[in-house]
């Protein structure tokens, strides 16, 4: 019988995080502090984060060991399958084989527990008593509040508002694992004020969510940090514990990537696939096409400028040097809010401009149309940042129809979409426009 999935026990389970810095072929440009300009040190950004993640943030090691207690909270779900889409294989008649790595079956339904569970357990470490953070669809805000349940902090989660108002459901798992949520922008702080001060009806976007939790963060007098969910070099690590998972099976599976496809917000999704594959690459092994997808409405990677920008709208955070749209740029209130970023993470800048990866814009419209085939033939309703994926998986199998060639095609399935239904009953109703 031909298999369909490929599964790690879990002493299998890597017990390191696999930093690409160590293998890049030349470094990142620093961050710089947001007044002087001058390159951040660790000390900058004592009022963010606890002292391991910074030391995480800088680290030039090509490993760093995941602590027992995360890997203790990993194991509830793993590692991750990765399936072989023979269903899917057969209804697009393609020679291709076609795997993704099913980041769906985590507590929260998406991949972003990977970076959340570590933060929370570094931050209780330090002594940190609760968490602001921002979310977009809310995945990472669910994350992280399961993750401050799990180690006792208290989570605070700035919803960009036009995500709070398509789905309430993601609100409702974050209340329902111990969350405060708060439609950003707000009159809960500065930057919130001003963003409604100068337009009542702001939909509001991640750059000014990111703007709200770190304000509340920095004027805390200590008791608590930010958490990020994307873009930093530790959240990166953090989530190549995917791509360790897949080199793994795809042994399993006596195969290896021609193709590597994820669906890119801030890169922590794309990377978490790619790195450990890149990483190989970059050492004298096996190249591999690394392909990060994005929407039509928000080409960061695509059309975006690689200079120094900020993090956030109101130019509170360190500026980096990635791929922007420029830190005030409000995207379209589309329905895969996790990719709503005005810029990337600097690893994936840096590997974009090296010409180690490409990069896809697609509309939303073809991605649930992908969304919709990948259900209806291998029973998983994909959430619309993972459709965007699906989309260009389903591009390249057809290719390859066209040209014959077996290719291996994996891609990360990065959530469901069991939260995001609305989204699809807007597609069907015609409703949703590119």
């Amino acid at each position: 019988m031909s298999q369909t999935k490929f599964l790690l026990s879990e002493d299998r389970l890597p017990t390191t995080w696999y930093n690409v810095v160590a293998d890049l072929p030349k470094p990142l440009e620093p961050m710089l502090h947001p007044g002087t300009r001058d390159p951040i040190t660790p000390a900058d950004l004592e009022p963010l984060f606890p002292p391991e993640l910074i030391a995480q943030e800088f680290s030039t090691a090509a490993t760093v060991d995941i602590p027992g207690a995360v890997l203790d909270v990993y194991k509830q779900w793993r590692p991750s399958p990765l399936v072989r889409a023979r269903r899917l294989e057969k209804a697009l008649d393609t020679p291709a084989r076609i795997y993704f790595k099913n980041e769906g079956v985590s507590p929260a339904g998406s991949h972003k527990p990977n970076t959340a569970i570590p933060q929370a357990y570094y931050n209780k470490q330090a002594g940190v008593e609760r968490l602001t953070t921002e979310t977009g669809a809310g995945q990472w805000g669910s994350s992280l509040a399961l993750a401050c349940q799990y180690f006792g902090l208290v989570c605070e989660v700035y919803m960009v508002k036009v995500s709070y108002q398509q789905k309430p459901y993601r609100r409702g798992l974050m209340e329902t694992f111990g969350a405060s949520v708060t439609a950003s922008p707000s009159e809960l702080t500065a930057a919130g004020r001003a963003a409604l001060a100068a337009d009542p009806n702001s939909p509001g976007s991640l750059g000014l969510a990111i703007s709200e939790a770190v304000e509340a963060a920095v004027s805390s007098n200590g008791t608590a940090k930010y958490a990020l969910g994307s873009v930093l070099n530790h959240v990166l690590m953090h989530q190549t514990i995917i791509g360790q998972e897949a080199q793994l099976q795809m042994e399993l599976a006596e195969d290896y990537p021609d193709i590597l496809i994820g669906a890119a917000g801030g890169g922590s999704n794309f990377g978490g696939l790619a790195l450990p594959f890149l990483g190989e690459q970059l050492r004298g092994g096996r190249k591999v096409r690394a392909i990060a997808v994005e929407p039509a409405s928000c080409p960061t990677l695509t059309e975006g400028k690689f200079e120094y920008d900020f993090g956030d709208t109101a130019g509170l955070t360190p500026l980096t040097k990635m791929h922007t749209l420029g830190h005030d740029f409000v995207p379209p209130s589309i329905h895969a809010g996790g990719l709503r970023y005005h810029g990337m993470s600097p690893i994936i800048s840096a590997l974009k401009d090296l010409d180690y990866l490409e990069a896809r814009a697609v509309p939303q419209t073809a991605c649930f149309e992908a969304g919709v085939t990948f259900a209806r033939h291998e029973g998983i309703v994909p959430a619309p940042e993972s459709t965007h994926a699906v989309r260009v998986a389903i591009d390249e199998a057809l290719a390859c129809k066209e040209s014959g060639e077996a290719k291996s095609i994996v891609f990360s399935l990065s959530g469901h979409g069991h939260f995001d239904m609305q989204a699809y009953i807007d597609y069907f109703a015609g409703k949703l426009k590119d």
